[in-house]
Parts: C-alpha cells; sequence; structure tokens
C-alpha cells in the first residue's frame, strides 16, 4: 500500500493529492495528519496525476504535512442480523455504546442495481396504523412513497408514528413459522438536530420499536459529506435484511433536502457547473440510485420498501428536490400546513396525495372488498366539500342547498374524525374503513355512485341518528 504526503491543494471538503500511479474511482482514503489523527474519505475524482478526495470528517487538521493511503477498495458497510437495536452514526460505526459488531459479511455501499426482469410488481399492503395513508393512499410493499412536507411541519412525529406502528397484517397471522417474513424498520437520519435525534431516540426506546430497527444518525453538525453515504449504508443494510434475511423492510430516510443539499455543497467546492437552483445537473440519477432501490425480487421472500421525507424549500413542490423526487417516486403523501394549523395531527392532505400502486394492493384477499369503493367516495366528497368552502367564503352557508351542507359537514367531519387521530393512535384497517362508513353515511345513498350496491346495503348506516349514538358511546 503505497503512502503519499504529495496533498497540493484543500478546497472545502475536497483534497487534491498527486499520485504516480492509477487511483479507482469511488477508492476508500485514510488520511493521517501531523496530529496524528486518522481521517477517512473516498476519491471522488481521478486523472492522470491527480486525485481529488472528499474527507467525511471534514478538512480540518489537514495540511500539506498529511499522509495519503489509498486502501484499494470501495467503502462496504459490515452487515448481519445483529444490527436490529443499534444506533450508528452516518457512516456505519456504532455510538450505542454497545458491543463491536461482528460482522457476516462487508457488502459495498453502492449496491447492485435489481434486474427489471427479475422485479415482483409490489401488490401487499403494509399497516401503518394511520388512516389517511391506510385508507387513502395505501403502502404496499416494495413501494417508493415519499412524504412530502415543509420547515417546522410535524413531519418527524408523522415517521416515527410509521416507524412504531408499520406492520405486515398476514405475517401477523401466520405468527413465528417458519414460513413467515419478519417486519424491521431502518431509519436513516441525515442533517438533523440534536433534539430532533434526541427525540427519534426516545421514541423508539419508550415504545420498544428499536427493537426492531437499526437507527443512523448524521447529525446537523456532521460533516456533509458523511450525508452523501448515510443513505446508501442504510439500503444496503436493508438489502442484506431483505434478500439475505428474508425480512420485510421500511425505510425511512430523513431528510432528503439535507442530503441534496450536501450535494450541492460538494458540487460547488469541485467547482463543477451547476444545474437548476445551484444543485448539481446529475441529481437527478443520483437520487434515482437511491430510490429505485426499493423493491421485491423474485424468488426472493423478502422486501425493501421506502419512505423518503423532504422538506420543501417554501412549501414549494416545484423545486428541484420535490419535483425529481416525484418523478421517480410511486406518489406522494402531502403533510398541510393549513391542517397543521388547525390541530390535526397528522396533518395530511389527501387531495394533493397519492399512492400510484395503491390499486393493486387494496381490494379482496388484500384488504377488504369495499376499500378501494371507500376510498374513492370520500375523496370525491371530500373534494367537493373544499369546493363548495371556497363558495361559502362568498355567499354563506345559508345560500346553500340542503345537499351542498351535507357536503360541507362531510368536509369538516373527515378531517376532524378520519384524518385527526393523534400519533399515539395505532388504527386497524378495519377501524378506518369504518369511520369511512360512518362519514359516507351523512350523505344522501343515491350520492354514493363509487361504492358498489352490494357494500352500501352491509355497511351503510340508515339513520344519522345512529351515528350520533356511536359519537355518543365514543
Amino acid at each position: 500500500m503505497k503512502e503519499y504526503q504529495t496533498i497540493t491543494e484543500i478546497s472545502g471538503p475536497l483534497v487534491y493529492a498527486e499520485v504516480d500511479e492509477a487511483i479507482g474511482y469511488d477508492e476508500i482514503v485514510e488520511i493521517e495528519t501531523a496530529q496524528g489523527e486518522t481521517l477517512r474519505g473516498q476519491v471522488l475524482e481521478s486523472s492522470e496525476g491527480v486525485v481529488a478526495i472528499q474527507v467525511f470528517e471534514g478538512t480540518s487538521g489537514i495540511d500539506q504535512n498529511a499522509s495519503v493511503r489509498f486502501l484499494g477498495e470501495t467503502m462496504k458497510m459490515p452487515v448481519t442480523e445483529d444490527l436490529l437495536g443499534r444506533v450508528l452514526d452516518g457512516s456505519g460505526r456504532p455510538i450505542d455504546d454497545g458491543p463491536e459488531i461482528v460482522p457476516e459479511e462487508r457488502q459495498d455501499i453502492v449496491g447492485a442495481a435489481i434486474n427489471p426482469y427479475s422485479r415482483e410488481y409490489p401488490e401487499e399492503f403494509i399497516e401503518t396504523g394511520v388512516s389517511a395513508i391506510d385508507g387513502m393512499n395505501t403502502l404496499v410493499r416494495g413501494q417508493k412513497l415519499p412524504i412530502f412536507s415543509s420547515s417546522g411541519q410535524p413531519h418527524s412525529e408523522l415517521a416515527m408514528q410509521i416507524a412504531r406502528q408499520a406492520s405486515v397484517p398476514e405475517e401477523e397471522e401466520g405468527g413465528d413459522d417458519e414460513e413467515g417474513s419478519e417486519f424491521a424498520v431502518i431509519f436513516g437520519a441525515m442533517g438533523i438536530t440534536q433534539e430532533e435525534a434526541n427525540e427519534f431516540m426516545e421514541d423508539f426506546e419508550r415504545t420498544g420499536a428499536l427493537e426492531r430497527s437499526v437507527v443512523f444518525m448524521n447529525l446537523a453538525d456532521d460533516p456533509a459529506v458523511e450525508r452523501t453515504v448515510t443513505p446508501r449504508m442504510v439500503l444496503t443494510t436493508a438489502e442484506y435484511l431483505a434478500f439475505e434475511k428474508d425480512y420485510h423492510v421500511l425505510v425511512i430516510l430523513t431528510d432528503m433536502t439535507n442530503y441534496c443539499e450536501a450535494l450541492r455543497e460538494i458540487g460547488a467546492a469541485r467547482e463543477e457547473v451547476p444545474g437548476r437552483r445551484g444543485y448539481p445537473g446529475y441529481m437527478y440519477t443520483d437520487l434515482a440510485q437511491l430510490y429505485e432501490r426499493a423493491g421485491r425480487i423474485e424468488g426472493r421472500e423478502g422486501s425493501v420498501t421506502q419512505i423518503p421525507i423532504l422538506t420543501m424549500p417554501g412549501d414549494d413542490d416545484t423545486h428541484p428536490i420535490p419535483d425529481l423526487t416525484g418523478y421517480i417516486t410511486e406518489g406522494q403523501i402531502y403533510v398541510d400546513p393549513d391542517l397543521n394549523s388547525q390541530g390535526l395531527e397528522p396533518p395530511v392532505n389527501v387531495l394533493p396525495s397519492l399512492s400510484r400502486l395503491m390499486d393493486d394492493g387494496i381490494g379482496e384477499g388484500l384488504t377488504r372488498a369495499d376499500h378501494g369503493g371507500v376510498s374513492d367516495q370520500m375523496y370525491a366528497a371530500y373534494a367537493e366539500g373544499e369546493d363548495l368552502r371556497d363558495l361559502v367564503n362568498i355567499v354563506g352557508r345559508e345560500a346553500l342547498s340542503e345537499r351542498d351542507n351535507k357536503y360541507l359537514d362531510f368536509a369538516d367531519a373527515f378531517e376532524t374524525e378520519f384524518v385527526d387521530q393523534g400519533f399515539d393512535t395505532n388504527r386497524e384497517l378495519e377501524e378506518t374503513l369504518e369511520i369511512g362508513w360512518d362519514l359516507l353515511s351523512m350523505l344522501p345513498k343515491e350520492e354514493l355512485n363509487r361504492v358498489d350496491e352490494e357494500y352500501i346495503e352491509e355497511y351503510y348506516r340508515e339513520e344519522d341518528s345512529e351515528r350520533e349514538v356511536v359519537e355518543a358511546a365514543d
């Protein structure tokens, strides 16, 4: 292994060194400072005679007297089932005072693309216990469904609720038999504050969710370069548990905006020609490399499902980060500032939200036969109620017909009873659909044109008084 003392330039998180041999792209580097500290880095660019190295721990303390060693291998993640229940930093090193991790193997963090021919279509339901998602924007195994939020919104609370509650219903019924796959959550935090990190950890420990989770923490004061490695560490661990140990893995990544800011910072240090709003032109490719690592593989029990969370700068969904994410992923869940200011928990706005794979993951044999109809009917009724709210602001409620007033009441009840459930309530799908029928029963039968007759006969509550009795009992 050759050692060089040929550092020529330091620029932001990058170090440039002269070399006299061919150095591979993405190769791991150790830099020993004059003070005896060893820092890790990765080759970002390799041309004849000069390499650019991005240093994970930042470049402070490095000068021309530092020595550079090229290890001849790319970055690898030590993986084992024993990672469950552990807390690691953004580079995959334990920070929970637990024992050293003895890996079963070390896997390349870049991962291998899933051959499209071998992909299985995602269609099994994952229950999150959140009505706005389970009922209206159902998540299925192998899907990538991002949460679009803005700063100051409770997306962290929603992420914790999903991490705590998510389960695969049919696996539970089967018990811990030989056939069943277990469920695991891998949580990757990028650029979050120490306060947020403490909240996440307290919640994971208090509820016992940590036992089936692996947590990667990259904090706001950690180097930006490490942020670009964290999601790849997370997904390598997820792929190992899913495709080699048959787990159904739910990956939650927060916050993808911080990840993209790190890409922009490194791009600026490399003096690249910036793309839209200063982000690198290859950001679409980079995000696709992460998101496309979700899925199911033919012949394998396990699956990787992703919920990336991103805060939209200025609550603008045309910003490059949500815009590109929307192209790659299969839908989005919107956290709405207006619903949040009304005190709804979680403040999910179902109208712009969408799960493109929902139709294949619900219905008879998957969730419940009436699920699709109930969801469509509630969506239509809530959309009409929303439109009528704008009209009421102009003409007042008295000017509306009795039918219109019923739709207005429906919209209010939909928000307060269906969407607003609290961050600590875990609703089974049956309960979500029953609440849906309670709400649809506020409308006249003839208005229910998106639900099959047989389900209306079975589930429609004839009298509003019955609904009031149920509410009084609650």
